[in-house]
C-alpha cells in the first residue's frame, strides 16, 4: 500500500482506494514546484534520476541537486527509485552517478538477479543505524539461491569495460535513431540503454507492428516508445533494430 499511494497513475492507485494518505506528487525536473511542497514535516523525497514509466526523462543536475539541499534542510530523506536506471542501465552503474548526488536510500529490484525475483533497499549509515532487526522485510530479499545469482550478475555488470560499452552502445543507438529520415519523430532521449523515443502519435500500432517484425518494444506514455535493450548487445543489434523501427514507420 506504501509503494502503490506513491505511484502517480491513477489506474493503478484506483482501485485500491483509499490509499496512505499525505502523500504529494510534483512536476519533474521542476525544482520550484518540489521547493514549495517540502516542508519541516516532509519524511522523504522519491525520485527517479531517469524516469523509466513517466516517459524516459533524465533529471537534471539542477532538480537533483535541488532535491539534495531541500531535503537536507528539512530533515527529510532522499530515495533514489533506481529499479529501472539502476545496475550499469544508463552506463554507469548507478544513475546517480551521473550527477554526483548521493541519495540517503535507492531501491533495486527487476535486474539485479537477471530475471529471477528479488528485491533490495540500499542506505547510507544514519538510515541503517535507525533500523533494527525486524523493522524490514520483504518478499523477495535473502533468497539464498536468489542471491547468489545477483552476486554473479552485480560482478559482471559492475565491471569497467562493461558499462563503457553499454554507454558506447546507448550513445550509438540514439544516433541511430536521431537520424532516421522520418517526420514522426519528436524527440530522442535517454542516458546508456535506457532509451524513449517520443512520436507525434499514439505509438501502441507501432509496438505491434515491430513485434510482428520481432522487436520487442514499449511504451512509456501513450506516444513514447521505451527501448531498454539486454546490456550485452552491440553495434549490429542496434543496426537491426533500428532497421525494423524505421521499416515499420515506412508502413513496410
Amino acid at each position: 500500500m506504501g509503494s502503490l499511494s506513491a505511484t502517480y497513475k491513477e489506474q493503478y492507485r484506483a482501485p485500491f482506494g483509499p490509499l496512505v494518505p499525505d502523500v504529494v506528487f510534483v512536476k519533474y525536473n521542476d525544482l520550484d514546484a518540489a521547493a514549495a511542497a517540502i516542508d519541516d514535516n516532509t519524511c522523504a523525497v522519491i525520485v527517479e534520476p531517469v524516469q523509466g514509466e513517466g516517459g524516459v526523462n533524465p533529471a537534471t543536475a539542477v532538480f537533483l541537486q535541488g532535491l539534495r539541499d531541500l531535503c537536507n534542510q528539512h530533515h527529510a530523506a532522499l530515495i533514489f527509485d533506481e529499479v529501472q536506471c539502476g545496475l550499469g542501465r544508463t552506463g554507469k552503474l548507478w544513475g546517480y552517478q551521473h550527477f554526483g548526488i548521493t541519495p540517503d536510500i535507492m531501491t533495486l529490484a527487476k535486474p539485479l538477479a537477471g530475471g529471477l525475483p528479488i528485491g533490495a533497499v540500499l542506505t547510507t549509515q544514519a538510515i541503517a543505524d535507525a533500523i533494527k532487526p525486524g523493522d524490514h522485510g520483504s518478499t523477495f530479499a535473502a533468497g539464498p539461491l536468489v542471491c547468489h545469482a545477483a552476486n554473479v550478475v552485480f560482478d559482471r555488470v559492475s565491471q569497467p569495460a562493461f558499462l563503457e560499452q553499454v554507454a558506447h552502445t546507448g550513445a550509438y543507438l540514439r544516433h541511430r535513431l536521431e537520424t532516421l529520415e522520418t517526420d514522426e519523430i519528436v524527440e530522442v532521449r535517454g542516458m546508456g540503454l535506457l532509451v524513449g523515443v517520443e512520436m507525434k502519435t499514439a505509438v501502441s500500432p507501432l509496438i505491434a507492428a515491430a513485434r510482428a517484425k520481432g522487436l520487442l518494444i514499449i511504451s512509456a506514455g501513450e506516444n513514447i516508445v521505451r527501448m531498454a535493450p539486454p546490456l550485452i548487445i552491440d553495434e549490429s543489434h542496434v543496426n537491426e533494430a533500428v532497421g525494423i523501427l524505421e521499416a515499420c514507420l515506412e508502413g513496410n
